[in-house]
């Protein structure tokens, strides 16, 4: 996702609502299943996806890999606080995060920390290795502070309302 872009002017009717949380419940949702759904045509739904496409509300399709049953037991949020001698530095360190594999989020954050991530490890000792070898490894990281999530409580899309 690219925060940065400039929004396209594009407003959202019920119809556009109804598609899009019959596309976030299930991506996968035929195109002509949603027109019956909706009692529309087929071609409509077609022209209406696209057009949100276009505008960058609907970006691609999501498919869920559940990371427990992959083996990856412990998730993890690390705060990283990054000594920022200039806006290279924080790219840099950006681009050393960006190619760990375990970090699935990060996020440029304002307040204590630079950056925070999100960690899927198979095992604490295995978090304590992507920490230790990986993160703080990194010159330019001054700091890290990590929290563990004991359990997931939910995961949503933002509400179309």
């Amino acid at each position: 996702m690219e925060w940065q872009k400039a929004p396209v002017h594009f407003r959202i009717d019920s119809l556009d609502k109804k598609i899009l949380n019959i596309l976030i419940r299930d991506a996968r949702t035929p195109f002509l299943e949603i027109a019956r759904q909706c009692k529309v045509s087929g071609a409509a739904i077609h022209q209406r996806i696209e057009k949100m496409q276009e505008a960058g509300i609907i970006e691609g399709s999501h498919l869920y890999v559940n990371p427990v049953r992959l083996g990856f037991l412990t998730q993890a949020f690390v705060g990283i606080q990054v000594n920022l001698t200039s806006t290279r530095t924080h790219d840099e360190v950006f681009g050393k995060i960006s190619k760990i594999p375990e970090v699935v989020e990060c996020h440029h954050t304002t307040g204590k920390y630079s950056l925070f991530v999100k960690i899927y490890a198979r095992s604490n000792e295995h978090l304590k290795n992507i920490l230790v070898e990986k993160i703080q490894s990194i010159l330019e990281v001054t700091s890290t502070e990590t929290f563990i999530s004991l359990q997931e409580g939910f995961v949503r899309q933002i509400p179309i309302e």
